[in-house]
């Protein structure tokens, strides 16, 4: 018997500003993951210990939650049922082990690119599989988020491009797509707290399976990557549960648009903690992407009843 989400599913208002927070808590992550790993430890170390922080946490906090519901208590956790862990970590585990092996083919920025083309994917997988109707303003939200995305981090052009790194970051982007679509039906009498603690235990276990082919496994982290690993699980944490939270009352087309929020906040913060500067190019993709947020706050249209 499937877990019956606490609280049903949130206002659009709410369920946006859960992926707005969501996207920023991921968007912090990348910095810190870079900080982590220029100290010389494995990515998959740092990763593994991001991980398992997440799981703890949102273990901890589902939990409690199913000690506070009588009904919750007498069925399995979440967690243990297999399809949506391995659905939910794999499904991480892929996109972060893709994107990263684009990097020894292709620049930074063109990955970016490449990879936030997944609300593409979205769109077109979800109006193929009929889960979500696609209207002309989600279209043009599609466009304007595109359009920023590729203003932000640029577009691949100028240069011949590797087809081995497209096919990885494309495959990553794929990855996602199916995923945001796959998690929006399966987490439908799932609450968004046990899915997102199911997922990071599913991401969870893949690192560990890595590390422990790859002879780090027992490592010890030095004191500094521990607290960067730590400090980005909670991130995740909270990164997991605002995306699925949000998917619940957005859908998975409007979720996945509003999420190309990501690069904005990146560069934010790049601008409030590093002192790197905002580029014409930034503030313009910037304001496309937030035009689409404010667009896709209209009312979504549902399929209609079939008799």
């Amino acid at each position: 018997m499937p877990e019956t989400p606490v609280g049903g599913k949130p206002s659009a208002l709410r369920a946006t500003l859960w992926v707005l927070l969501s996207a920023c808590c991921f968007g912090s992550v990348s910095p810190l993951t870079a900080l982590a790993t220029n100290d010389g430890s494995a990515l998959q170390t740092v990763q593994l210990w991001r991980y398992g922080t997440s799981a703890l946490l949102l273990g901890i906090a589902a939990y409690r939650a199913r000690q506070r519901d009588p009904v919750a208590r007498t069925l399995r956790p979440v967690w243990l049922q297999p399809d949506i862990t391995l659905l939910g970590g794999g499904a991480q585990f892929l996109v972060a082990s893709l994107s990263l092996s684009a990097l020894r083919y292709l620049p930074a920025a063109t990955i970016g690119f490449l990879f936030y083309t997944y609300p593409a994917w979205v769109t077109v997988l979800s109006a193929v599989r009929g889960i979500e109707v696609v209207t002309k303003m989600k279209v043009l939200a599609l466009v304007l988020a595109l359009a920023g995305v590729a203003a932000m981090v640029g577009s691949p052009g100028g240069s011949a491009l590797s087809p081995i790194g497209v096919l990885l970051a494309m495959s990553a982007a794929l990855v996602y797509a199916v995923y945001i679509p796959a998690m929006s039906v399966r987490q439908r009498n799932i609450s968004p707290l046990s899915a997102s603690h199911a997922v990071a235990v599913g991401g969870t276990l893949c690192f560990a399976v890595w590390c422990l082919v790859t002879g780090e496994l027992w490592e010890w982290p030095g004191l500094r990557v521990l607290s960067l690993s730590v400090a980005m699980g909670a991130l995740t944490a909270l990164a997991f549960l605002g995306f699925l939270t949000g998917l619940a009352g957005l859908g998975p087309v409007r979720a996945a648009i509003m999420s190309t929020i990501e690069p904005v906040w990146t560069a934010v913060l790049g601008l409030l903690v590093l002192g790197q500067q905002l580029g014409i190019g930034t503030l313009f993709g910037g304001a496309g992407i937030l035009a689409a947020v404010v667009i896709l706050q209209r009312p979504a249209k549902k399929l209609p009843a079939h008799p």
